[in-house]
């Protein structure tokens, strides 16, 4: 297994973390009679000489050993070694072509005793062995010995991988995945063949796909039921890693396999939409716990009216499995207002169960219960009195600010205890920040001019130089500046700010309050100088508030609007814009930052709004977006909890740019942009 280790330079090798010295004790490692050490060293392979997928020259001289380890049966778990060479080649590049060199190995391997091994190496077989009719042979004739069910599956999806490499080649892989489709067939293999069907040649799928799938799910989770009784009855323990045990499919193999159907019929949402209905009306708990996650996923993807879908979601937090329970309140939890379908269940469970409104995993602070959050989310006002209990309780969870903004005035009257909470959160602690910034965010939202006193003591009495310390200080100057009150001791303190770290923030708090440009335009314009990208688009902000008066800025915010970052193109072009009203120069980089980096396009919009009939000529870019049928932000599998909420926001910008958005800014100085006072 090791011959010739011990003659390669590891030296002079290099992996994610230097010198590769240490590759020779992993991979005898790997061949340990001690799992803990064969667990280590595989977590070094991974986390060092492949970390994060890359394949350094370390790597490369790592291949024909673990090669060798795989094809040797007194090794044990040698299906994870496969799975390594497998990512190792997959990508292309040098990786592919050393795997390729030793691939013969997985021609044997197909057959191996150890069923993990086989379904490894069948997957391991399509991508790297050739040539293509002897893979398709192979797979053929292992499929017609195999009795193991999920090395079956496995096989099968190799059908599917065999077809879309190979497509010259592909008659009997696709005529086997028809049979593999029908009676008498496991309906498990029958819905992995038509996952695979729909991925590589949806044009031989039933035209009664939909049914013959929620039909084929049926008799699948009735023959589960049979070899493993009340599965999904049994709840994981009330711990962290219980809870991330609920937040995943129970039955993981079948999750894949209607997994491999949805990403399948990716461009089809309507079809997807009828198949997670049939799931989510399944008797079987799991089945539905699977469609729960599967719907998360389509909602993140496409845009369009996803009512009833979402009140089928809904409708499984009444059911008595927390697994199930935990799914549906995660996913509508993301859906923000358009989780209002489910309100009425996600109320009916709240208020039933007082013992779900907090959660505190193991050794971690408290947070809102799922459920709880979600309502919030959605901006029910009857969120607002169940947050108030929450509050008056001795701990409260510090998550609980960041769900109040979305409520909206229904939340003023938790505003006292708010600010009584904010009073109290202590100056110099590990956890200031986490407890401090929801709370000024929350109040913020409400607009609460009387927490300027807890405000200013955040401002005066954080400790410098800690990271910490500079987000509760940051976040505690934007609540002056959206308060905007001149009360006792809040000019001072901002006008002391404005040779500091925080001078744009600051600057921005004190335009607000006074409206005096020539207090605030000296600070701005070194702001816009720094070699801080993220501090010049706070000054570029804070000059678009003040605009015409801020003219002495224009070649700064110039400079801003051909960054290479495209947030502050954005920022430095819709500055410049309402301080110079250069519609001509601004135009250009708007609609080039909202074709190259789909991120700002809401910060476009939101320009396009202040603009006005000075920004028509970029109208087709809105009317293409809101013609759209996938989110903006859409990432295939991706699990962007904001995701669907960004792009909400960006579609109701959109639809006010098209409604006329108003006039320039409200107004118009000789410059083109915006008074002082009328920003204000």
């Amino acid at each position: 297994m090791f011959t010739g280790i011990d003659e390669v330079d590891w030296a002079s090798l290099r992996h994610a973390y230097g010198s590769a010295a240490d590759v020779p004790e992993l991979l005898r490692g790997l061949a340990a009679e001690d799992p803990a050490v064969r667990a280590g060293a595989l977590d070094g392979m991974y986390g060092a000489v492949h970390h994060q997928g890359r394949v350094y020259d370390a790597t490369l001289a790592c291949v024909p050993f673990l090669l060798a380890l795989a094809a040797r049966e007194e090794v044990a778990e040698r299906g994870g070694l496969l799975e390594l060479l497998i990512s190792v080649g997959r990508d292309g590049g040098p990786g592919e072509a050393a795997v390729r060199a030793g691939a013969e190995v997985f021609a044997a391997l197909v057959g191996d005793q150890d069923r993990d091994v086989r379904r490894a190496a069948a997957e391991a077989a399509v991508l790297f062995l050739g040539p293509p009719a002897r893979v398709s042979r192979l797979l053929r004739q292992r499929i017609a010995v195999e009795r193991d069910d999920r090395v079956l599956l496995a096989l099968t999806e190799g059908l599917g991988l065999f077809v879309r490499w190979h497509p010259d080649h592909s008659t009997e892989a696709l005529d086997l995945l028809l049979t593999l489709g029908t009676p008498p067939y496991d309906p498990g293999l029958r819905l992995a063949a038509l996952g695979q069907l729909a991925g590589c040649a949806p044009e031989l799928l039933p035209a009664d796909l939909v049914p013959t799938v929620v039909g084929l799910l049926g008799e699948r989770s009735e023959r589960r039921r049979s070899d493993v009784r009340a599965r999904d009855g049994v709840d994981c323990p009330d711990t962290l890693t219980g809870r991330l045990r609920r937040l995943r499919p129970s039955d993981e193999e079948g999750a894949r396999l209607v997994r491999t159907l949805h990403t399948a019929l990716g461009g089809r949402p309507s079809e997807r939409i009828t198949l997670l209905e049939g799931q989510l009306t399944c008797p079987d708990a799991t089945d539905r716990c699977n469609g729960v996650w599967m719907a998360a996923g389509l909602f993140r993807e496409w845009r369009g009216d996803h009512t009833a879908l979402v009140a089928l979601v809904g409708e499984q937090l009444g059911t008595d499995s927390g697994r199930l329970r935990d799914a549906a309140s995660s996913v509508l939890g993301e859906l923000f207002h358009l989780a209002a379908p489910a309100a009425d269940h996600l109320y009916a469970l709240v208020i039933t169960r007082s013992d779900l409104w907090t959660q505190r995993w193991e050794r971690g602070a408290p947070t809102l219960g799922s459920a709880l959050k979600a309502l919030a989310h959605s901006g029910d006002p009857r969120a607002a009195p169940v947050l108030a209990d929450v509050l008056a309780r001795p701990v409260v969870p510090d998550d609980l600010g960041r769900v109040i903004v979305h409520l909206g005035r229904s939340a003023a009257p938790l505003a006292p205890a708010l600010r009584y909470r904010l009073g109290r959160v202590p100056l110099n602690s590990p956890g200031t920040a986490d407890r401090a910034v929801p709370l000024l965010s929350a109040l913020s939202a409400l607009g609460d001019r009387e927490a300027v006193p807890e405000v200013l003591r955040l401002v005066r009495g954080m400790p410098d130089g800690t990271r910490s310390g500079q987000r509760v200080v940051e976040s505690a100057l934007r609540a002056l500046d959206v308060f905007g009150v001149d009360a006792e001791g809040v000019v001072p303190v901002l006008r002391g700010l404005l040779e500091s770290d925080y001078a744009g923030v600051a600057a921005g708090a004190l335009w607000s309050v006074e409206g005096d440009a020539s207090a605030v335009l000296p600070s701005l314009l070194r702001e816009l100088e720094s070699p801080d990208g993220r501090l010049r688009q706070v000054a570029a902000d804070v000059l678009a508030r003040v605009g015409a008066p801020a003219r002495v800025a224009s070649d700064g915010l110039a400079r801003m609007a051909g960054a290479e970052c495209a947030q502050e193109r954005v920022a430095g072009a819709r500055a410049l814009w309402r301080v110079t009203g250069d519609v001509p120069r601004v135009l250009p980089v708007l609609r080039s930052a909202w074709t190259g980096q789909p991120r700002v396009r809401g910060a476009v919009a939101a320009c396009l709004v202040d603009m006005g009939t000075a920004g028509a000529s970029l109208r087709d870019l809105v009317e293409t977006e809101l013609a759209a049928p996938r989110r903006h932000l859409a990432r295939s599998g991706g699990h962007g909890s904001r995701d669907v909420l960004a792009d909400e926001q960006l579609l109701a910008v959109c639809r006010e740019v098209l409604a006329g958005g108003g006039d320039t800014c409200g107004g118009e100085t000789a410059g083109g942009g915006a008074t002082g006072d009328e920003e204000r």
